[in-house]
């Protein structure tokens, strides 16, 4: 009987096939991975050495004196070495930090603070005057009674250190290292470009720090003022008043899941009466040319006497699920009160027509006593600059009372 020759089974035959497609597909992959570390590592082994920054970790560190720092933002004019020393201090420590971050050799760090150097001299001026320009310090009283002196310098300093800090940053860490038309290689960990991480690890943490303190010296010091009466000899010669009437309107919504389910709405009006002029008791000077025969007055740059606001809520209404704090009503009313101000003082025209008056004044006063000495001598009226810094001008102030005024041929 004659043997039928076997076939082999279908199910081999398949098992093989996949099996050389797996291994067709196993070694294309393999190839295409080796392919592309291949070029990754090839890539990065043409970058220089010198262009390769390995970022590590470091914690942010700074030696300020946060009471000290928040006096002397609470007046820059007064201490303007120190704000420039505050400044200096707080830049400083932020290239330190971004040094660390970056892992740069001793010998680059130590360069840090030389370089820098080379740019704070106009840095600490463009930091001051923003500062003063944006800080009413005429007003503490009125920012300490509203609970918030410290904390308005605190964030006038956050808006101007926004600002200015990755331009310092950047200029002075790319001139340590070397760049790639401008950029560096980095690899580590939380990578980050020298201004986030100025701006995110060293300049957010500080201002959050003195914030925190801000608070605190806030509440001790609006507390402490109702607990205060100072008597104090002043002479003060206003030339200029300012009324003026405004309001505000304020809607206070409460919100469940991201729907509005309550509203408060307020509305308050104000009116305000701001006087200008000037502190007679903080600087006046009074000299005789005979030559030319002038007599100068010298008076201080005119300044805010006083301002009185009265505010008054025209509507309350309260919503179902809203409660008017304190808190909601003070900013309001401190709201009012700063943009009085600011009406009045940034066109300086109330500056000037106040100086305009004020030498018509000395004109009127002075004018027949001069004259009564020697029918030559005339009154000039001058203003004194406010110093660009204690420490350079170091002005003679000659105190009203301890002036010469005997006047003769």
């Amino acid at each position: 009987m004659a043997k039928r020759n076997a076939a082999p089974p279908t199910d081999s035959r398949a098992s093989v096939a996949r099996l050389i497609v797996a291994l067709m597909t196993l070694a294309l992959v393999t190839a295409l991975i080796y392919r592309y570390y291949k070029n990754n590592l090839e890539d990065y082994s043409l970058i220089p050495q010198e262009l390769q920054i390995n970022y590590r970790p470091a914690d942010f560190r700074i030696n300020i004196d946060e009471e000290e720092a928040l006096k002397i933002l609470s007046n820059p004019q007064r201490y303007r070495k120190e704000f420039s020393k505050l400044v200096y201090d707080i830049n400083i420590a932020i290239l330190d930090h971004v040094s660390d971050r970056m892992g740069l050799g001793a010998d680059v760090r130590g360069k840090v603070r030389s370089e820098y150097d080379k740019h704070h001299p106009y840095l600490k001026n463009l930091y001051y005057h923003d500062f003063v320009a944006m800080k009413d310090t005429t007003s503490n009283l009125y920012q300490t009674w509203y609970d918030n002196e410290f904390s308005n310098a605190v964030e006038i300093l956050h808006e101007i250190a926004s600002k200015y800090t990755c331009f310092m940053v950047n200029h002075v860490i790319t001139s340590l290292i070397e760049t790639s038309n401008g950029s560096v290689y980095a690899r580590g960990k939380s990578v980050n470009t020298p201004c986030g991480v100025a701006m995110t690890e060293a300049l957010k943490p500080l201002i959050k720090r003195m914030e925190e303190r801000a608070a605190i010296e806030d509440f001790s010091r609006s507390r402490g003022l109702m607990q205060e009466k100072i008597e104090k000899a002043i002479a003060e010669l206003a030339t200029m008043e300012v009324r003026d009437k405004k309001g505000l309107s304020r809607q206070m919504q409460t919100k469940i899941w991201g729907f509005s389910v309550s509203s408060t709405d307020v509305e308050i009006s104000a009116i305000s009466i701001l006087k200008v002029g000037f502190r007679l008791n903080e600087y006046l000077d009074i000299r005789l040319d005979p030559q030319s025969g002038i007599v100068t007055v010298t008076l201080p740059q005119p300044t805010v006497l006083s301002h009185e606001v009265y505010p008054k809520i025209d509507k309350l209404d309260i919503g179902w699920l809203r409660e008017v704090k304190s808190v909601d009503l003070n900013r309001s009313f401190n709201v009012l009160r700063a943009e009085f101000r600011r009406d009045a003082l940034e066109s300086g025209e109330v500056n000037k027509k106040a100086q305009e008056q004020v030498t018509d004044l000395m004109q009127t006063m002075f004018g027949p006593v001069v004259a009564s000495i020697n029918k030559r001598y005339k009154v000039r009226v001058r203003f004194k600059d406010a110093p660009r810094s204690l420490e350079d001008d170091a002005p003679e102030f000659t105190n009203a009372t301890a002036t010469s005024r005997t006047w003769s041929d």
